[in-house]
């Protein structure tokens, strides 16, 4: 417990970290101290220590990225699906879903259940068999044992035994015993399991099994064609069979008697151990007589299951095996019962299936019920026990990635009503026509934890839908689901936008806004437009209101000063009237005489009456216009506050606040326009070089009615390569020149623009050369990699103002070293002079991008030569990648052939690094925050005020005037004046929040949810119910004023407002960027997590931002981490760990206490099923089967030990309650046998009740038996 003093505003901003504030020349870190109102002392009693943090992983939910393996285990229904990753994923019932991985990362080949023993071994790539314990909440491996110097190729493990055998590429076939994870030394090597006459080689072992007849007797199958009947005992081999096609897969009948093969060529081959020598039937099952009386050619069958029943045909169930002929066919799962012949269509390839069968036993009939097929990208059962074989519902949440998942959000503590309506509404979209039996994977036990509250996860998906789900207590379901793309007209061939439009995702997710309480939700898309919904538990017939919003450079076209000094730089200011549809001089649609589009959206609203049905239903879309030839840019930053009725969003141009309940736009500016006279950097520009033509090129709009025309400049910037090489100083010059590009420009002023009448009139302007501007700077342009037909979307980003390198993980990680551009190609200078060229309205001559799941807004890169930048790192980030036009210093693009590659690596820039100080810059909109606070010092109450951050550290203030009056609100417009403070901070701002003066989070004031579409009663008009969270209402003791918690990549900063005095900085990183920052609350208490590109999560205390936590949880090798990771309340946090799973993790003590609590049982006790009995005949003619003893001939005593060299023993590091089990010594064999005692005592206990019964049924048949003797002692015979 601390308890801080705030400090003078003199001492903060005469410090190095101060504010920076109070002079707007404030270029250097320490700013001029300014007059404020010296603040009361306020004492703040700090709750959170260490102790109560820590991370770790808590569920993984989604669909198995990537799956190889698949193994049931028929009694403990339990399923197990292995990744190429090393993972494992268990299933069971509800709750019942843990995921372990292998550390090596090896793909597992294999899975091989214990049945009902909990234990599960798997086979990996790099040959090493694993031991896991699954008697415990999460699995820990027991033993491992690696193989050096074959490969294995496939494992068998028998019913009750505890001898696996594995075969390997070499073709030989090694026992394993599972209890100690020995090799015995009892081989059967490839050229003894063969005749000696056979001069080839079989091949690998691609089929082991023990003979449903006979346990002592192995067939093994070799992947050339050879399948031979090892007798164990006898240690040779009872028959060899030698067939033309390779073999896939092998599945005997229940008796013993007959199995069947699948081959290369898609027949399947029927023998019977009678006759070996030719099959007993051959089928080619999709293979049809052609004319000329040949057989199809057919695709390989790579598995077969051959099941009996007692009531019907046994079942003949495979994979594959069509035709080549019908190319473009999808995936079958083939089902042969007695006839009929069912063919199932797959929508992604089929990784493995197994039947599903009532016995474990495979002497038995095995009575199959269902079928588990695992596909590339999903998980489905088919029930076979209807003749129409349907499907049963998945109960897991297995379509995540249905579409690809774009962006995350995740709410904690929701409202508790949210989620049964959400539910009430999904349900009704449910599809139909599954089985009406129960989800057969049912093993496990899982209880509803005391540590639960209501969650919810939001994800958006590049085909435009959005998915709510259900989160609370560790376990994830789907609520409802949205399309976007509804909104919109789809394009027709003709349409004008149609040859730009993004063919492939163009309705593709961006970033979500939801307010829980108010229900309303806001959805940002990849081309530029904002939609707003409103829930309703009804349907209605709606018309969608569009607003268009022209937030982009105009047109840049060089203006002599000698033709144009007396003229605008533009023709009219775009309007800004109150209007339901914002009308532009140039009407949708419409071309300029050259052809360039202009003033026209990337998407058509549809302007018709609509039917919705209930749940979110639009009601406003907003759309960026093109501009001059130019596509909108990508909106970078989103908030909405459903009190206000206003939407706030920003891209790397400008700003824009529109008043949803007016449908009106209420700001359009640049960012530069926001400042007004209190632009805390020095925009310098330098001289021009002598003897060079001079031209001037400017793009200005005004704000008379905020600040005057002696408070506007006009930021000019310009490179030419020759001067940095000719002067150096000319360096340090640039580095304090105008950090914003040369055409910035506020858009759609409400207030008529005034200019200059002269330019050379005005001392702050010095002539610049544009032509030599544009004739030296190399500009990269930045596209969507996401498969994009059309022209590629340019995406320019924020820089800070002097190039900064960092380095993570050996790459050059600089938040601020590489400017955006405007774009524009680089023009070699002639000798005639410059040349100015500007490109038309076809496609840009650059490559289109592959992916919309990778999508977002990327930073600029810096052109330092042999290190990835920052901006380089987050262009893998948001899947963009760089162009660049300069003919000198190009900038190498890599191309990869999958997207795994693309999302998963870095690239590095390989331009000049003294190309990369001379940029053009855009500040960019980084992020939003409305609330109750002081936009200026000389406030005395709190007013609604707009926070905004930018990319260059500045937090800029806007103060708001909103009607408070229901009806006044309605009819009168809202003010805004951009001319608040400005705070400063180091690197990109990436997250505002608001404490009071107690320390506790300030919540955003919201309107309380009302239907839109109930009845309202005339003589009782509705009014909007307001909430707010004033900064004064709760601390009247503390006096006037709140805190301001400001974060950005590097720092964070506390300031007090409204004096706006900085009282804390902390730096969080100096070798990295932060990626994500939240203020979020911890055990009754908040504090602000942060999430680094070098794979760092790091919580501080609030007010006093003291380190708590700095865990290197995990680097950030995958940029899919930073674009969807997101923290929320109660210590949780989540990212897309693969392109179909979410990974849940917590950095909460209390959680990581209670997870075990919260996790299911995977291994419920229960006892194993009787063999059925065999009857006489069967016993006496069926062999001796069960006179096997394994252990006799497997042994050590028997067969010797293995050679060391061949495979080593690597104990497992298993948690505690696998350790006992797998200790070794004394203490192993204690606690095993404490195991087994228990077992035994628990088997006893039930024979005791049974022998109770026994005694008590006796003594009643005695008692009955000594009546019915009395009764009839007397009597004579012939009285019967």
């Amino acid at each position: 417990m601390k308890k801080f003093r705030k400090v003078l505003d003199g001492l903060t901003t005469s410090s190095p970290g101060g504010t920076g504030m109070g002079s707007p020349s404030c270029g250097s870190a320490a700013g001029t101290p300014t007059a404020a109102q010296t603040p009361k002392e306020i004492d703040i009693q700090e709750t959170l220590v260490s102790e109560n943090f820590q991370l770790c992983k808590t569920v993984r939910h989604g669909f198995p990225y990537q799956p190889t393996a698949l193994a049931f285990d028929p009694v403990q229904k339990i399923l197990a699906i292995g990744s190429r990753s090393g993972g494992i994923r268990i299933l069971g019932g509800p709750g019942v879903d843990c995921y372990s991985q292998h550390e090596s990362g090896a793909a597992v080949l294999q899975l091989q259940f214990l049945i009902n023993e909990g234990a599960l071994v798997t086979a990996c790539a790099d040959d090493t068999l694993h031991l896991w314990n699954l008697r415990q909440r999460r699995p820990a491996v027991l033993h491992s044992l690696k193989f050096n110097r074959e490969r294995i190729t496939f494992c068998h493990l028998p019913f009750q035994s505890k001898w696996l055998y594995v075969g390997t590429e070499r073709g030989n076939t090694h026992i394993v015993n599972i209890e100690s994870f020995i090799l015995s030394g009892y081989v059967i090597m490839w050229n003894k399991a063969i005749e000696l006459s056979t001069k080839t080689h079989p091949g690998p072992i691609v089929h082991l099994s023990d003979s449903p007849k006979d346990e002592g007797k192995l067939l093994i199958g070799f992947e050339g064609g050879t399948i031979v009947q090892w007798d164990l005992r006898a240690k040779k081999g009872d028959f060899r069979i030698y067939y033309d096609e390779a073999i896939h897969s092998v599945s005997w009948h229940h008796e013993g008697k007959q199995f069947m093969c699948s081959h290369s060529d898609g027949s399947l081959t029927l023998w019977n151990l009678r006759n070996t020598t030719k099959p007993i039937q051959v089928t080619f099952p999709h293979g049809k007589i052609q004319k000329d009386g040949r057989k199809e050619s057919c695709k390989p069958i790579l598995k077969v299951e051959y099941k009996t029943s007692r009531s019907s045909e046994p079942f003949v169930i495979f994979s594959g095996g069509l035709s080549y002929d019908k190319a473009g066919r999808r995936p079958t799962l083939t089902i042969m019962h007695g006839k009929a012949i069912t063919v199932l269509e797959m929508d992604y390839p089929i990784v493995e299936f197994m039947v599903l069968c009532e016995t474990p036993y495979n002497n038995e009939v095995q009575e199959p019920y269902a079928v588990v097929v695992l596909l590339e990208k999903d998980l489905i059962v088919v029930d076979l026990t209807q003749s129409n074989f349907p499907v049963f519902e998945n109960p897991y949440p297995m379509d995540v990635h249905e579409s690809p998942v774009t962006c995350t959000a995740y709410f904690a503590d929701c409202p508790p009503d949210i989620i049964p309506i959400l539910y009430s509404i999904g349900a009704k979209h449910k599809k139909t026509g599954y089985s009406q039996k129960e989800w057969p994977v049912s093993g496990g036990t899982w209880t509803l934890g005391s540590h639960t509250y209501p969650e919810i996860i939001i994800t958006g998906h590049a085909d435009g839908s959005i998915k709510f789900w259900d989160a609370s207590a560790i376990t994830l379901q789907m609520l409802y689901k949205m399309k976007t793309s509804k909104v919109f007209e789809k394009p027709k061939p003709g349409d004008a936008r149609a040859p730009e439009l993004v063919e492939e995702d163009p309705f593709a997710v961006q970033m979500v806004s939801w307010c829980p309480q108010s229900r309303i939700f806001c959805v940002v898309g990849i081309s530029a437009y904002i939609i707003l919904y409103r829930f309703s538990k009804y349907d209605a017939n709606t018309q969608i209101v569009s607003l268009e919003v022209r937030l982009q450079c105009e047109s840049e076209d060089v203006i002599s000063p000698s033709e144009n000094e007396n003229n605008p730089c533009f023709s009219e200011p775009g309007s800004h009237s109150p209007q339901p549809h914002q009308q532009h001089p140039a009407s949708p649609g419409s071309r300029t005489p050259e052809g360039v589009k202009d003033s026209i959206p990337c998407l058509k609203v549809k302007d018709r009456v609509v039917r919705v049905p209930p749940g979110y239903q639009s009601e406003l879309v907003i759309q960026l216009l093109w501009v001059d030839g130019e596509p909108p840019q990508q909106i970078t930053s989103l908030d909405i506050n459903s009190a206000y009725g206003l939407v706030a969003f920003g891209n790397c141009y400008g700003l824009a606040v529109v008043d949803y309940l007016q449908k009106t736009i209420l700001l359009c500016m640049s960012t530069l326009d926001l400042y007004g006279a209190t632009d805390p950097y020095q925009r310098l520009t330098r001289s021009p070089r002598r003897n060079r033509q001079s031209t001037s090129e400017f793009c200005m709009r005004g704000l008379s009615n905020f600040y005057s025309d002696s408070k506007k400049r006009i930021r000019t910037s310009y490179q030419s390569l020759t001067e940095l090489t000719d002067n150096q100083q000319s360096i340090d010059m640039e580095r304090s020149k105008s950090p914003t590009s040369v055409c910035v420009c506020s858009v759609g002023s409400p207030v008529p623009v005034h200019y200059p009448t002269s330019l050379h009139n005005d001392p702050r302007i010095l002539p610049e050369p544009v032509a030599s501007l544009r004739a030296s700077h190399c500009s990269p342009v930045f596209y969507l990699l996401d498969n994009v037909k059309g022209p590629g979307r340019k995406l320019s980003l924020p820089t800070d103002l002097k190039t900064d390198l960092d380095h993570v993980n050996g790459h050059c990680t600089s938040p601020t070293s590489q400017p955006c551009s405007a774009g524009k190609p680089r023009i070699p200078m002639g000798p005639e002079g410059p040349r100015l060229t500007r490109r038309g309205p076809g496609r840009p001559p650059f490559r289109k991008a592959q992916s919309a799941a990778c999508m977002e807004i990327s930073l600029p890169v810096s052109h330092t030569e042999g290190h990835a930048s920052r901006r380089a790192m987050l262009q893998q980030l948001h899947g963009v990648t760089m162009y660049s036009h300069d003919e000198h210093h190009t900038t190498t693009s890599y191309c990869w052939s999958e997207r795994e590659s693309r999302e998963n690596s870095f690239s590095r820039s390989r331009s000049s690094s003294v190309s990369s100080i001379d940029r053009d810059t855009k500040e960019a909109i980084t992020t939003l925050q409305f609330g109750e606070s002081y936009g200026r010092k000389s406030d005395a109450h709190p007013t609604p005020c707009l926070w905004v951050g930018t990319s260059l550290g500045v937090a800029l203030l806007i103060p708001m005037s909103i009607p408070t009056d229901h009806e006044e609100r309605m009819e009168e417009a809202v003010t805004i004046g951009p001319s608040g403070g400005v705070l400063m901070l180091k690197g990109s701002v990436t997250r505002f929040s608001f404490l009071d003066c107690m320390g506790a989070l300030i919540q955003s004031p919201y309107e309380v949810w009302r239907d839109p579409n109930t009845a309202e009663d005339p003589d009782r008009p509705r009014k909007r119910k307001l909430v707010h969270f004033s900064p004064s209402s709760s601390q009247d003791a503390c006096g006037e004023g709140h805190l301001a918690v400001v974060c950005s990549e590097r720092q964070a900063k506390v300031f007090l407002m409204p004096s706006q005095s900085c009282l804390f900085v902390h730096n969080i990183t100096e070798s990295s960027f932060v990626l994500r920052a939240d203020v979020v609350s911890v055990c009754n208490s908040v504090c602000l997590a942060c999430f680094c590109a070098n794979g760092h999560v790091m919580t501080l205390s609030l007010p006093s931002l003291r380190p708590l936590m700095d865990v290197n949880y995990l680097p950030l090798t995958d940029m899919r981490i930073a674009r969807t990771f997101c923290f929320t309340n109660g210590g949780q946090a989540l990212y897309l760990s693969s392109p179909t799973e979410i990974q849940r993790i917590t950095y909460s003590q209390e959680m990581c206490d209670n997870l075990q609590e919260m996790l299911g049982e995977l291994f419920t006790p229960i006892e194993t099923p009787e063999a059925q009995n065999r009857g006489f005949l069967k016993g006496f003619f069926g062999g001796n089967a069960h006179n096997f003893d394994r252990e006799e001939l497997f042994g050590e005593a028997a067969a010797g030990k293995a050679s060391r060299s061949l495979a080593q023993h690597i104990p497992g590091q298993a948690g505690l309650e696998g350790m006992k089990v797998a200790a070794s010594g004394v203490v192993g064999d204690l606690a095993r046998a404490r195991v087994a005692l228990d077992e035994r005592g628990q088997r006893l206990g039930e024979l005791e009740e049974r022998t109770a019964l026994m005694m008590t049924s006796a003594e009643t048949f005695s008692k009955h038996a000594h009546e019915v003797m009395l009764k009839c002692k007397d009597k004579k015979w012939y009285q019967f």
